[in-house]
C-alpha cells in the first residue's frame, strides 16, 4: 500500500485509540457525578438537580467517543453464520461489500446530525429542566465522532483492501 495510506490508517487509528481512552475515563466522572449526587441527596438531604442530566450527557459522550474505537477493534455485534468459517481473504471480501452500508448509514447519520446541530445553533437550544443545559456540546460532538467514525470506517476498507492483497496495515 502506498506511504501515505499507511500514514493516513495510522493517524485514524492513533485518534481512534485516544478517543477510546476518553471514553473509558468518562466511566469516573459518571461514577464520581452519581455518587456525589447520592450523597447531597441522601446524606446532607440537599440534592442537586444538575447531577442525573450530566450523567446522562457523559453517557452520551461515552458511547459517540466509544464508537470509533470499536469500529477499529472490530468488536461490533456481528451475525456470525458463515463468517467464522471464511478464510481471511473470504472476510476481508465480505468485509468490504458490508462495509459501504455503514459508511452510507454513517453518512445520512452525519447530514442529520449536522442539520440538529445547526438547528441547536440558530436556537441556542437547551433541554427543559430545572438545570436547562445547553445541548450544543453533546450535538458537536455527535457530528466530530460520526466524522471519526467514518474515517474510521475508510481505515477499515484500506486495511480489508490489504488483506487481499496480502500485506497488513497497522
Amino acid at each position: 500500500m502506498p506511504k501515505i495510506i499507511r500514514s493516513y490508517v495510522r493517524t485514524v487509528d492513533r485518534v481512534s485509540d485516544w478517543a477510546g481512552w476518553l471514553a473509558a475515563s468518562l466511566i469516573f466522572l459518571m461514577g464520581a457525578t452519581l455518587l456525589f449526587d447520592a450523597v447531597t441527596r441522601n446524606v446532607i438531604n440537599m440534592p442537586v438537580h444538575w447531577a442525573i442530566e450530566l450523567t446522562q450527557f457523559t453517557l452520551a459522550a461515552y458511547y459517540f467517543l466509544g464508537g470509533p474505537f470499536t469500529l477499529k477493534n472490530e468488536d461490533h455485534v456481528r451475525m456470525d453464520l458463515l463468517y467464522s468459517r471464511l478464510s481471511e481473504r473470504g472476510k476481508a471480501k465480505l468485509d468490504l461489500v458490508t462495509i459501504w452500508c455503514l459508511i452510507f448509514y454513517l453518512g445520512v447519520m452525519l447530514a442529520g446530525s449536522i442539520s440538529s446541530l445547526r438547528y441547536a445553533i440558530s436556537t441556542d437550544e437547551r433541554r427543559f429542566s430545572m438545570w436547562n443545559p445547553s445541548v450544543i456540546p453533546i450535538k458537536a460532538l455527535m457530528v466530530f465522532c460520526l466524522i471519526l467514525m467514518l474515517l474510521q470506517a475508510f481505515s477499515l476498507v484500506f486495511k480489508h483492501i490489504a488483506t487481499l492483497r496480502g500485506e497488513t496495515l497497522t
